[in-house]
């Protein structure tokens, strides 16, 4: 059997000895996601790829995933939030302390009276319930704790509001990369097939774009915006944090029983084998959900914090590849 395996780099994959053995591994395609990164840190990684591919006469894609319109945290220090602790949400790109939650983005706030009152953060580890709504900063206090660090996803439980667009930074990391053949581009948190057709025209017709499908709309319209895409994602890690566990588990359900009848390649993400960011094997749970993914003509999985900052990144894209066969078959 024959399938793609995109293993995210990182820390813990930093280093050509880790490409190698992560290629020798199965890994088929690197990742870099670049909400993490300054546009010269993107540059920077691309460039050392390219000569590593040079020099081992290799051709392997890079697929740079762009915040399209996915809301982030701005810089602040890493912290543990704990239950019942008052929080501020500030229109700003940093903070000096984690009390102050710094969100650079003038339409999160824009949304906040529209939307529900409850937050969360790095895929609904953290909970926070509004208690006081103002233009430029929010009051909120912390209902379920847990770790918070610069540039994690935040989003409304429930929200129809969001203004579409690539922000400034995507337009400039494309720029800096879009001359590298191998680079591919993934759009986080596409919301149906009308923005994906804007990103089509403002980015190019000739340009391998991905769809991240996180959000209830973008799953329901899979059909059509896989029309407008070269390949798609079922992200299951920002899909839980939009709909939660049970609501992410029955839109994951619907996208699989479709996924064979899509125009394009679709691709399963968001904590494949997230066991093995700790420990050096799967558990036999995530083994299964792989062989049924392949089943469902799934063309593969792209691991995130499994090989960018886990400890086990080869082993854990030798455990991805466990169904492939020598043969190809």
């Amino acid at each position: 059997m024959t399938y793609d395996i995109i293993a995210t780099l990182g820390p813990a994959s930093s280093n050509e000895s880790i490409w190698q053995a992560m290629i020798a591994a199965g890994a088929t395609q690197f990742r870099l996601n670049s909400s993490h990164m300054r546009v010269a840190d993107v540059v920077g990684w691309v460039e050392r790829l390219r000569a590593f591919f040079d020099l081992h006469r290799l051709s392997l894609p890079v697929v740079v995933d762009l915040q399209g319109s996915k809301w982030r945290l701005g810089w602040l220090p890493s912290a543990e939030l704990s239950s019942g602790q008052r929080v501020r949400l500030m229109h700003a790109a940093e903070s000096p302390t984690s009390t102050i939650l710094p969100v650079p983005h003038s339409d999160f706030f824009a949304a906040a009276p529209v939307s529900s009152r409850e937050l969360r953060l790095n895929d609904a580890k953290v909970l926070l319930e509004i208690e006081e709504i103002e233009p430029d900063f929010i009051l909120a206090r912390v209902t379920q704790g847990g770790p918070i660090a610069a540039h994690k996803g935040i989003t409304f439980s429930q929200s129809g509001f969001r203004a579409e667009g690539l922000g400034e930074k995507d337009k400039a990391v494309i720029t800096a990369t879009q001359q590298y053949p191998f680079v591919r581009y993934a759009l986080s948190y596409v919301k149906d097939v009308e923005e994906m057709i804007a990103y089509r025209k403002q980015i190019g017709a000739t340009i391998y774009l991905i769809a991240n499908l996180e959000r209830r709309q973008a799953v329901e319209d899979a059909q059509s915006v896989a029309m407008e895409a070269d390949e798609v994602w079922l992200c299951r890690g920002d899909l839980g944090a939009e709909l939660g566990l049970v609501g992410m588990a029955a839109a994951a359900h619907h996208f699989s029983e479709i996924a064979a009848s899509l125009p394009m390649p679709a691709m399963l993400a968001g904590q494949v084998l997230e066991h093995m960011v700790e420990k050096p094997t799967p558990t036999r749970s995530e083994i299964t959900v792989l062989f049924a993914a392949l089943q469902q003509a799934y063309h593969g999985f792209v691991l995130s914090d499994e090989t960018a900052v886990g400890r086990y990144p080869v082993e854990s894209v030798r455990a991805a590849a466990l169904f492939k066969s020598p043969d190809g078959k």
